[in-house]
C-alpha cells in the first residue's frame, strides 16, 4: 500500500489554551496510539491533504522532530461543523507482526453486459473494511463486473482473498445490476399492445 509523510514536532503540553494556540498557527494536534503510551504531536493542517482529501486508502509514516518515525493508519478525524477545518486526528502505529483493521475503497472493472442492457448499476459498497498485516494492506478492491447481468449481484463472497479478511458477512452486496424503470415500463407497454393486438384479432375473427 502506498504511503504518506508527516512530519510533527511533540507536544509537551496538551490542555485547551495549547490546543488552540496550536490551530490558530495552523497546525493539527494529534495522537499515535497503539505503543507503549500515546504519544502527543502536532503537524501542519496542509501536510493532510493527500491524506485526508482523496478516495484513495494510505498508510502513513510520521516523522517526528529528533528523528523518530513511526509507521500507522488515521484511525479516526475531527472536522469543525461550520469550516470544515482539521481539529483533531487520532493514528494507530503499525506492527509488522500485528493485524491491522482499515477501509479498502472499491474500484470497479469492466462494463457490465446489464447495464448495457438497460438495468440500473446500484453500488452499493464503495468501501469496505479489512483486517490484514501491514505488508498485505490493499490499495484497492477491484470488483469485476464484466459478467454482471440483470438482477445479478456481486458479493464479498466473490472476492475473499487470502491475504485479508472482510469484516462484512459474506453475503453483503457490492454492486448489483437492477432493472430500470423506463425498461419495466417499456415492457408492460408491449405487453398491453400485444394483448390489444390479440383482442383485435380475435374481434375480427368472430366477425367474419
Amino acid at each position: 500500500m502506498q504511503s504518506i509523510t508527516i512530519n510533527g514536532s511533540k507536544r509537551e503540553s496538551v490542555g485547551k489554551l495549547a490546543t488552540k494556540a496550536l490551530r490558530n498557527a495552523g497546525q493539527v494536534p494529534c495522537v499515535l496510539y497503539g505503543g507503549e503510551a500515546p504519544i502527543h504531536f502536532s503537524a501542519e493542517e496542509r501536510s493532510f491533504k493527500n491524506l485526508v482529501y482523496t478516495p484513495n486508502a494510505h498508510t502513513v509514516v510520521i516523522e517526528l522532530d529528533g528523528g523518530e518515525r513511526f509507521e500507522a493508519v488515521m484511525q479516526d478525524i475531527q472536522f469543525h461543523p461550520v469550516t470544515d477545518k482539521i481539529l483533531h486526528v487520532d493514528f494507530y502505529q503499525l506492527f509488522a507482526d500485528k493485524p491491522v483493521t482499515m477501509q479498502i475503497p472499491v474500484v470497479l472493472k469492466g462494463n457490465s453486459p446489464g447495464v448495457m442492457n438497460g438495468g440500473r448499476l446500484m453500488f452499493r459498497n464503495r468501501k469496505l473494511t479489512v483486517k490484514a498485516l501491514p505488508a498485505n494492506l490493499p490499495d484497492v478492491i477491484t470488483v469485476d463486473i464484466s459478467k454482471l447481468k440483470i438482477g445479478g449481484n456481486i458479493a464479498v463472497s466473490n472476492v475473499l482473498s487470502e491475504n485479508y479478511t472482510f469484516m462484512h458477512p459474506d453475503n453483503t452486496t457490492i454492486v448489483q445490476v437492477k432493472t430500470s424503470r423506463n425498461v419495466v415500463a417499456t415492457a408492460d407497454e408491449d405487453e398491453e399492445e400485444e394483448g390489444a393486438e390479440t383482442a383485435a384479432d380475435s374481434t375480427e375473427a368472430a366477425a367474419e
